[in-house]
Formats: C-alpha cells, sequence, structure tokens
C-alpha cells in the first residue's frame, strides 16, 4: 500500500472514530432574574429550561422586508372581497385598467400589482417557470385582452389582444 492510500485511511479511521458534536442548551437564572443560555447544565437551582427535556415550540419571526414588495397601503385589493361583481363579470381587484397600455418590459411584479391589481388569470410561475398574467376586458380598457409574462419577478412579455363583442 502506497504513502497516500495509508494516510487516507488513516484519516477516514480518525474521522469515523471521533464522536459527532452536540451543543445542549440550558436557559438559567442570572443576576437579577435575567436569564443566560449557555452550554452547561445550571446551577443547582437556577435552572429554568433544559431544552433537551423541554424543547420549545416552533416561533415564526417576521421576515427582513423585501426590496420588491408593494408599500404599506399601496398593496391592491385581495381577491376574497368578490361579491356579487365577480358573478356579473367584473372584476373586485384594484387597479385602473387605463394603465395596463403603460406596462412596459423590465417592470417589477409588484409595480405591475400596484398599477393594474390581482390578475384576472394566472398561469404558471413555479418552479422557476415564466408565470403569465391575463387582464381581461374592463372598463377603462374595453375589448383588450392583456397577457403580461413575468421571469423572476420581472416582465419580459407584454400581449395585449382586441377582443369584438
Amino acid at each position: 500500500m502506497n504513502p497516500e492510500t495509508r494516510l487516507a485511511l488513516c484519516v477516514f479511521a480518525v474521522a469515523a472514530a471521533a464522536p459527532t458534536a452536540r451543543a445542549d442548551v440550558y436557559k438559567c437564572s442570572g443576576n437579577g432574574k435575567v436569564p443566560i443560555y449557555q452550554e452547561e447544565p445550571c446551577p443547582k437551582g437556577k435552572e429554568l429550561r433544559n431544552f433537551q427535556v423541554d424543547p420549545p415550540e416552533i416561533t415564526v419571526l417576521p421576515a427582513a422586508p423585501r426590496p420588491d414588495a408593494i408599500p404599506a397601503g399601496k398593496a391592491p385589493a385581495k381577491a376574497a372581497a368578490k361579491s356579487n361583481d365577480a358573478k356579473q363579470g367584473k372584476s373586485t381587484v384594484a387597479g385602473d385598467a387605463s394603465e395596463r397600455k403603460f406596462i412596459r418590459t423590465g417592470m417589477t411584479e409588484a409595480e405591475v400589482l400596484a398599477k393594474l391589481g390581482q390578475p384576472d388569470m394566472t398561469v404558471g410561475g413555479k418552479n422557476g417557470n415564466p408565470a403569465r398574467w391575463t387582464y381581461m376586458p374592463a372598463p377603462g380598457d374595453p375589448e383588450m385582452i392583456t397577457s403580461v409574462t413575468l421571469t423572476k419577478g420581472t416582465v419580459t412579455e407584454i400581449d395585449r389582444k382586441a377582443v369584438r363583442k
């Protein structure tokens, strides 16, 4: 056996025999009843919580705001507000249909939502595939179907088709 192979076997044997690292966490009462988190067990009478015996429930923390998010107060109304208008074929989502002709490539998803509101139909947009949003004719943009293709949150294609009744 050559020296390189022998060294590789020795390193593998040592790594296999080495104990896995484990970090226990203990919550102890510190000075002035201020909790302290440490890796060693707490002194007698100071233990507040042993996380190995009593693990915490899942906590969800708010994420940092996304730079492409719609500013507060500018978000379009939710589709959950559908009422009789939806049954009559009218759009119930905030947005100005007359703005559809001003959508351009390079706009972000948030900008489109702020101008036009939620689309009437969506296709795709999962697993990295482009999303296609379709806006049906509405007051302000009658007889036009506007389709917007978004790739990675950016408008890459706009298709406007005239529809005659």
